[in-house]
Order: structure tokens, then sequence, then C-alpha cells
């Protein structure tokens, strides 16, 4: 998570440990509210010391309640692997050598290609996969096919 590396840039070594898992209380709550409390206690601990990871974390907090309108099983699939941040970036890396696409179509079948090379170096399993899979199929049944 982006927000979580950019959050611990403010924090001295020694007290890394215990912001990152006071930062986890957040990203990992059951629910919005529940987050928002971990939030507010954060920022009770640790404004004195450190303002301007709360104050980060409140400035977006728009975009990142966006997580928890996945199940849990999801969520944690998504915060603790870097799958999607090496998929974008392997992405990233085959389109910015094209400036100009003639048209939609070609950008699509270039990414569409990208995805099948990327797909055949994949040899790791993804953390948490199985039950994120579940909810998937639960959400999208008729769209997920294994």
């Amino acid at each position: 998570m982006h927000q979580v590396r950019h959050s611990l840039r403010y924090v001295s070594w020694k007290d890394r440990k215990a912001v990152a898992a006071d930062l986890r209380t957040i990203y990992s709550a059951a629910n919005l509210e529940a987050a928002e409390g971990a939030l507010e206690a954060f920022a009770a601990k640790w404004d004195e010391q450190y303002p301007t990871i709360s104050q980060s974390w409140k400035k977006n907090w728009a975009r990142l309640i966006v997580i928890f309108d996945f199940a849990p099983e999801i969520r944690k699939a998504i915060y603790t692997t870097n799958v999607i941040e090496s998929l974008n970036a392997s992405l990233r890396k085959v389109t910015k050598t094209r400036r100009v696409f003639p048209t939609d179509e070609s950008m699509l079948k270039l990414l569409y290609l990208a995805l099948n090379n990327i797909s055949a170096k994949w040899t790791m399993p993804i953390q948490n996969w199985k039950p994120a899979m579940s909810q998937f199929m639960l959400m999208h049944g008729d769209r997920v096919t294994l």
C-alpha cells in the first residue's frame, strides 16, 4: 500500500515497527467505522511526534476507504502482496516506449499480449489468493472462471 510506505518515510527507525503496527489497525479494520476509530486513535497517539502521517491519511481518506468495499479476504490479498504494483510496472515498461497508438484497439492488443507474456513468468503463488478467489466467485461468478 502506497499510503503506508509514504507514511513511514517520516518515521525514525526506532518507532517504525510501532507506527506500522498502529497503521495496520487502520487498513485491516473490519469495517469503515472501525477504521475511522483506528485513525483517530492513531492521531491521538502519534500526532505530537509525527503529525504529517494522520494529516496525509485524512487528506486521502476518500480514496483510501474504497478498500472497505471489498470482502476482508480480498482486502488481505490486496495489501499483503506487491503483485499489483509489479503488474503495473511491467505494463508501464511495455507502453512507455510507445508515445502514440494509432487506435485504442492497438493499445489493448499490446496490453493483452504483454499480460500473456507476464503471466507466463509468474511462478510464486499470490498470498491469500484462494480465499480472495472464493469471494470473487461469489461476487462475480458469471465473469470469473477457474
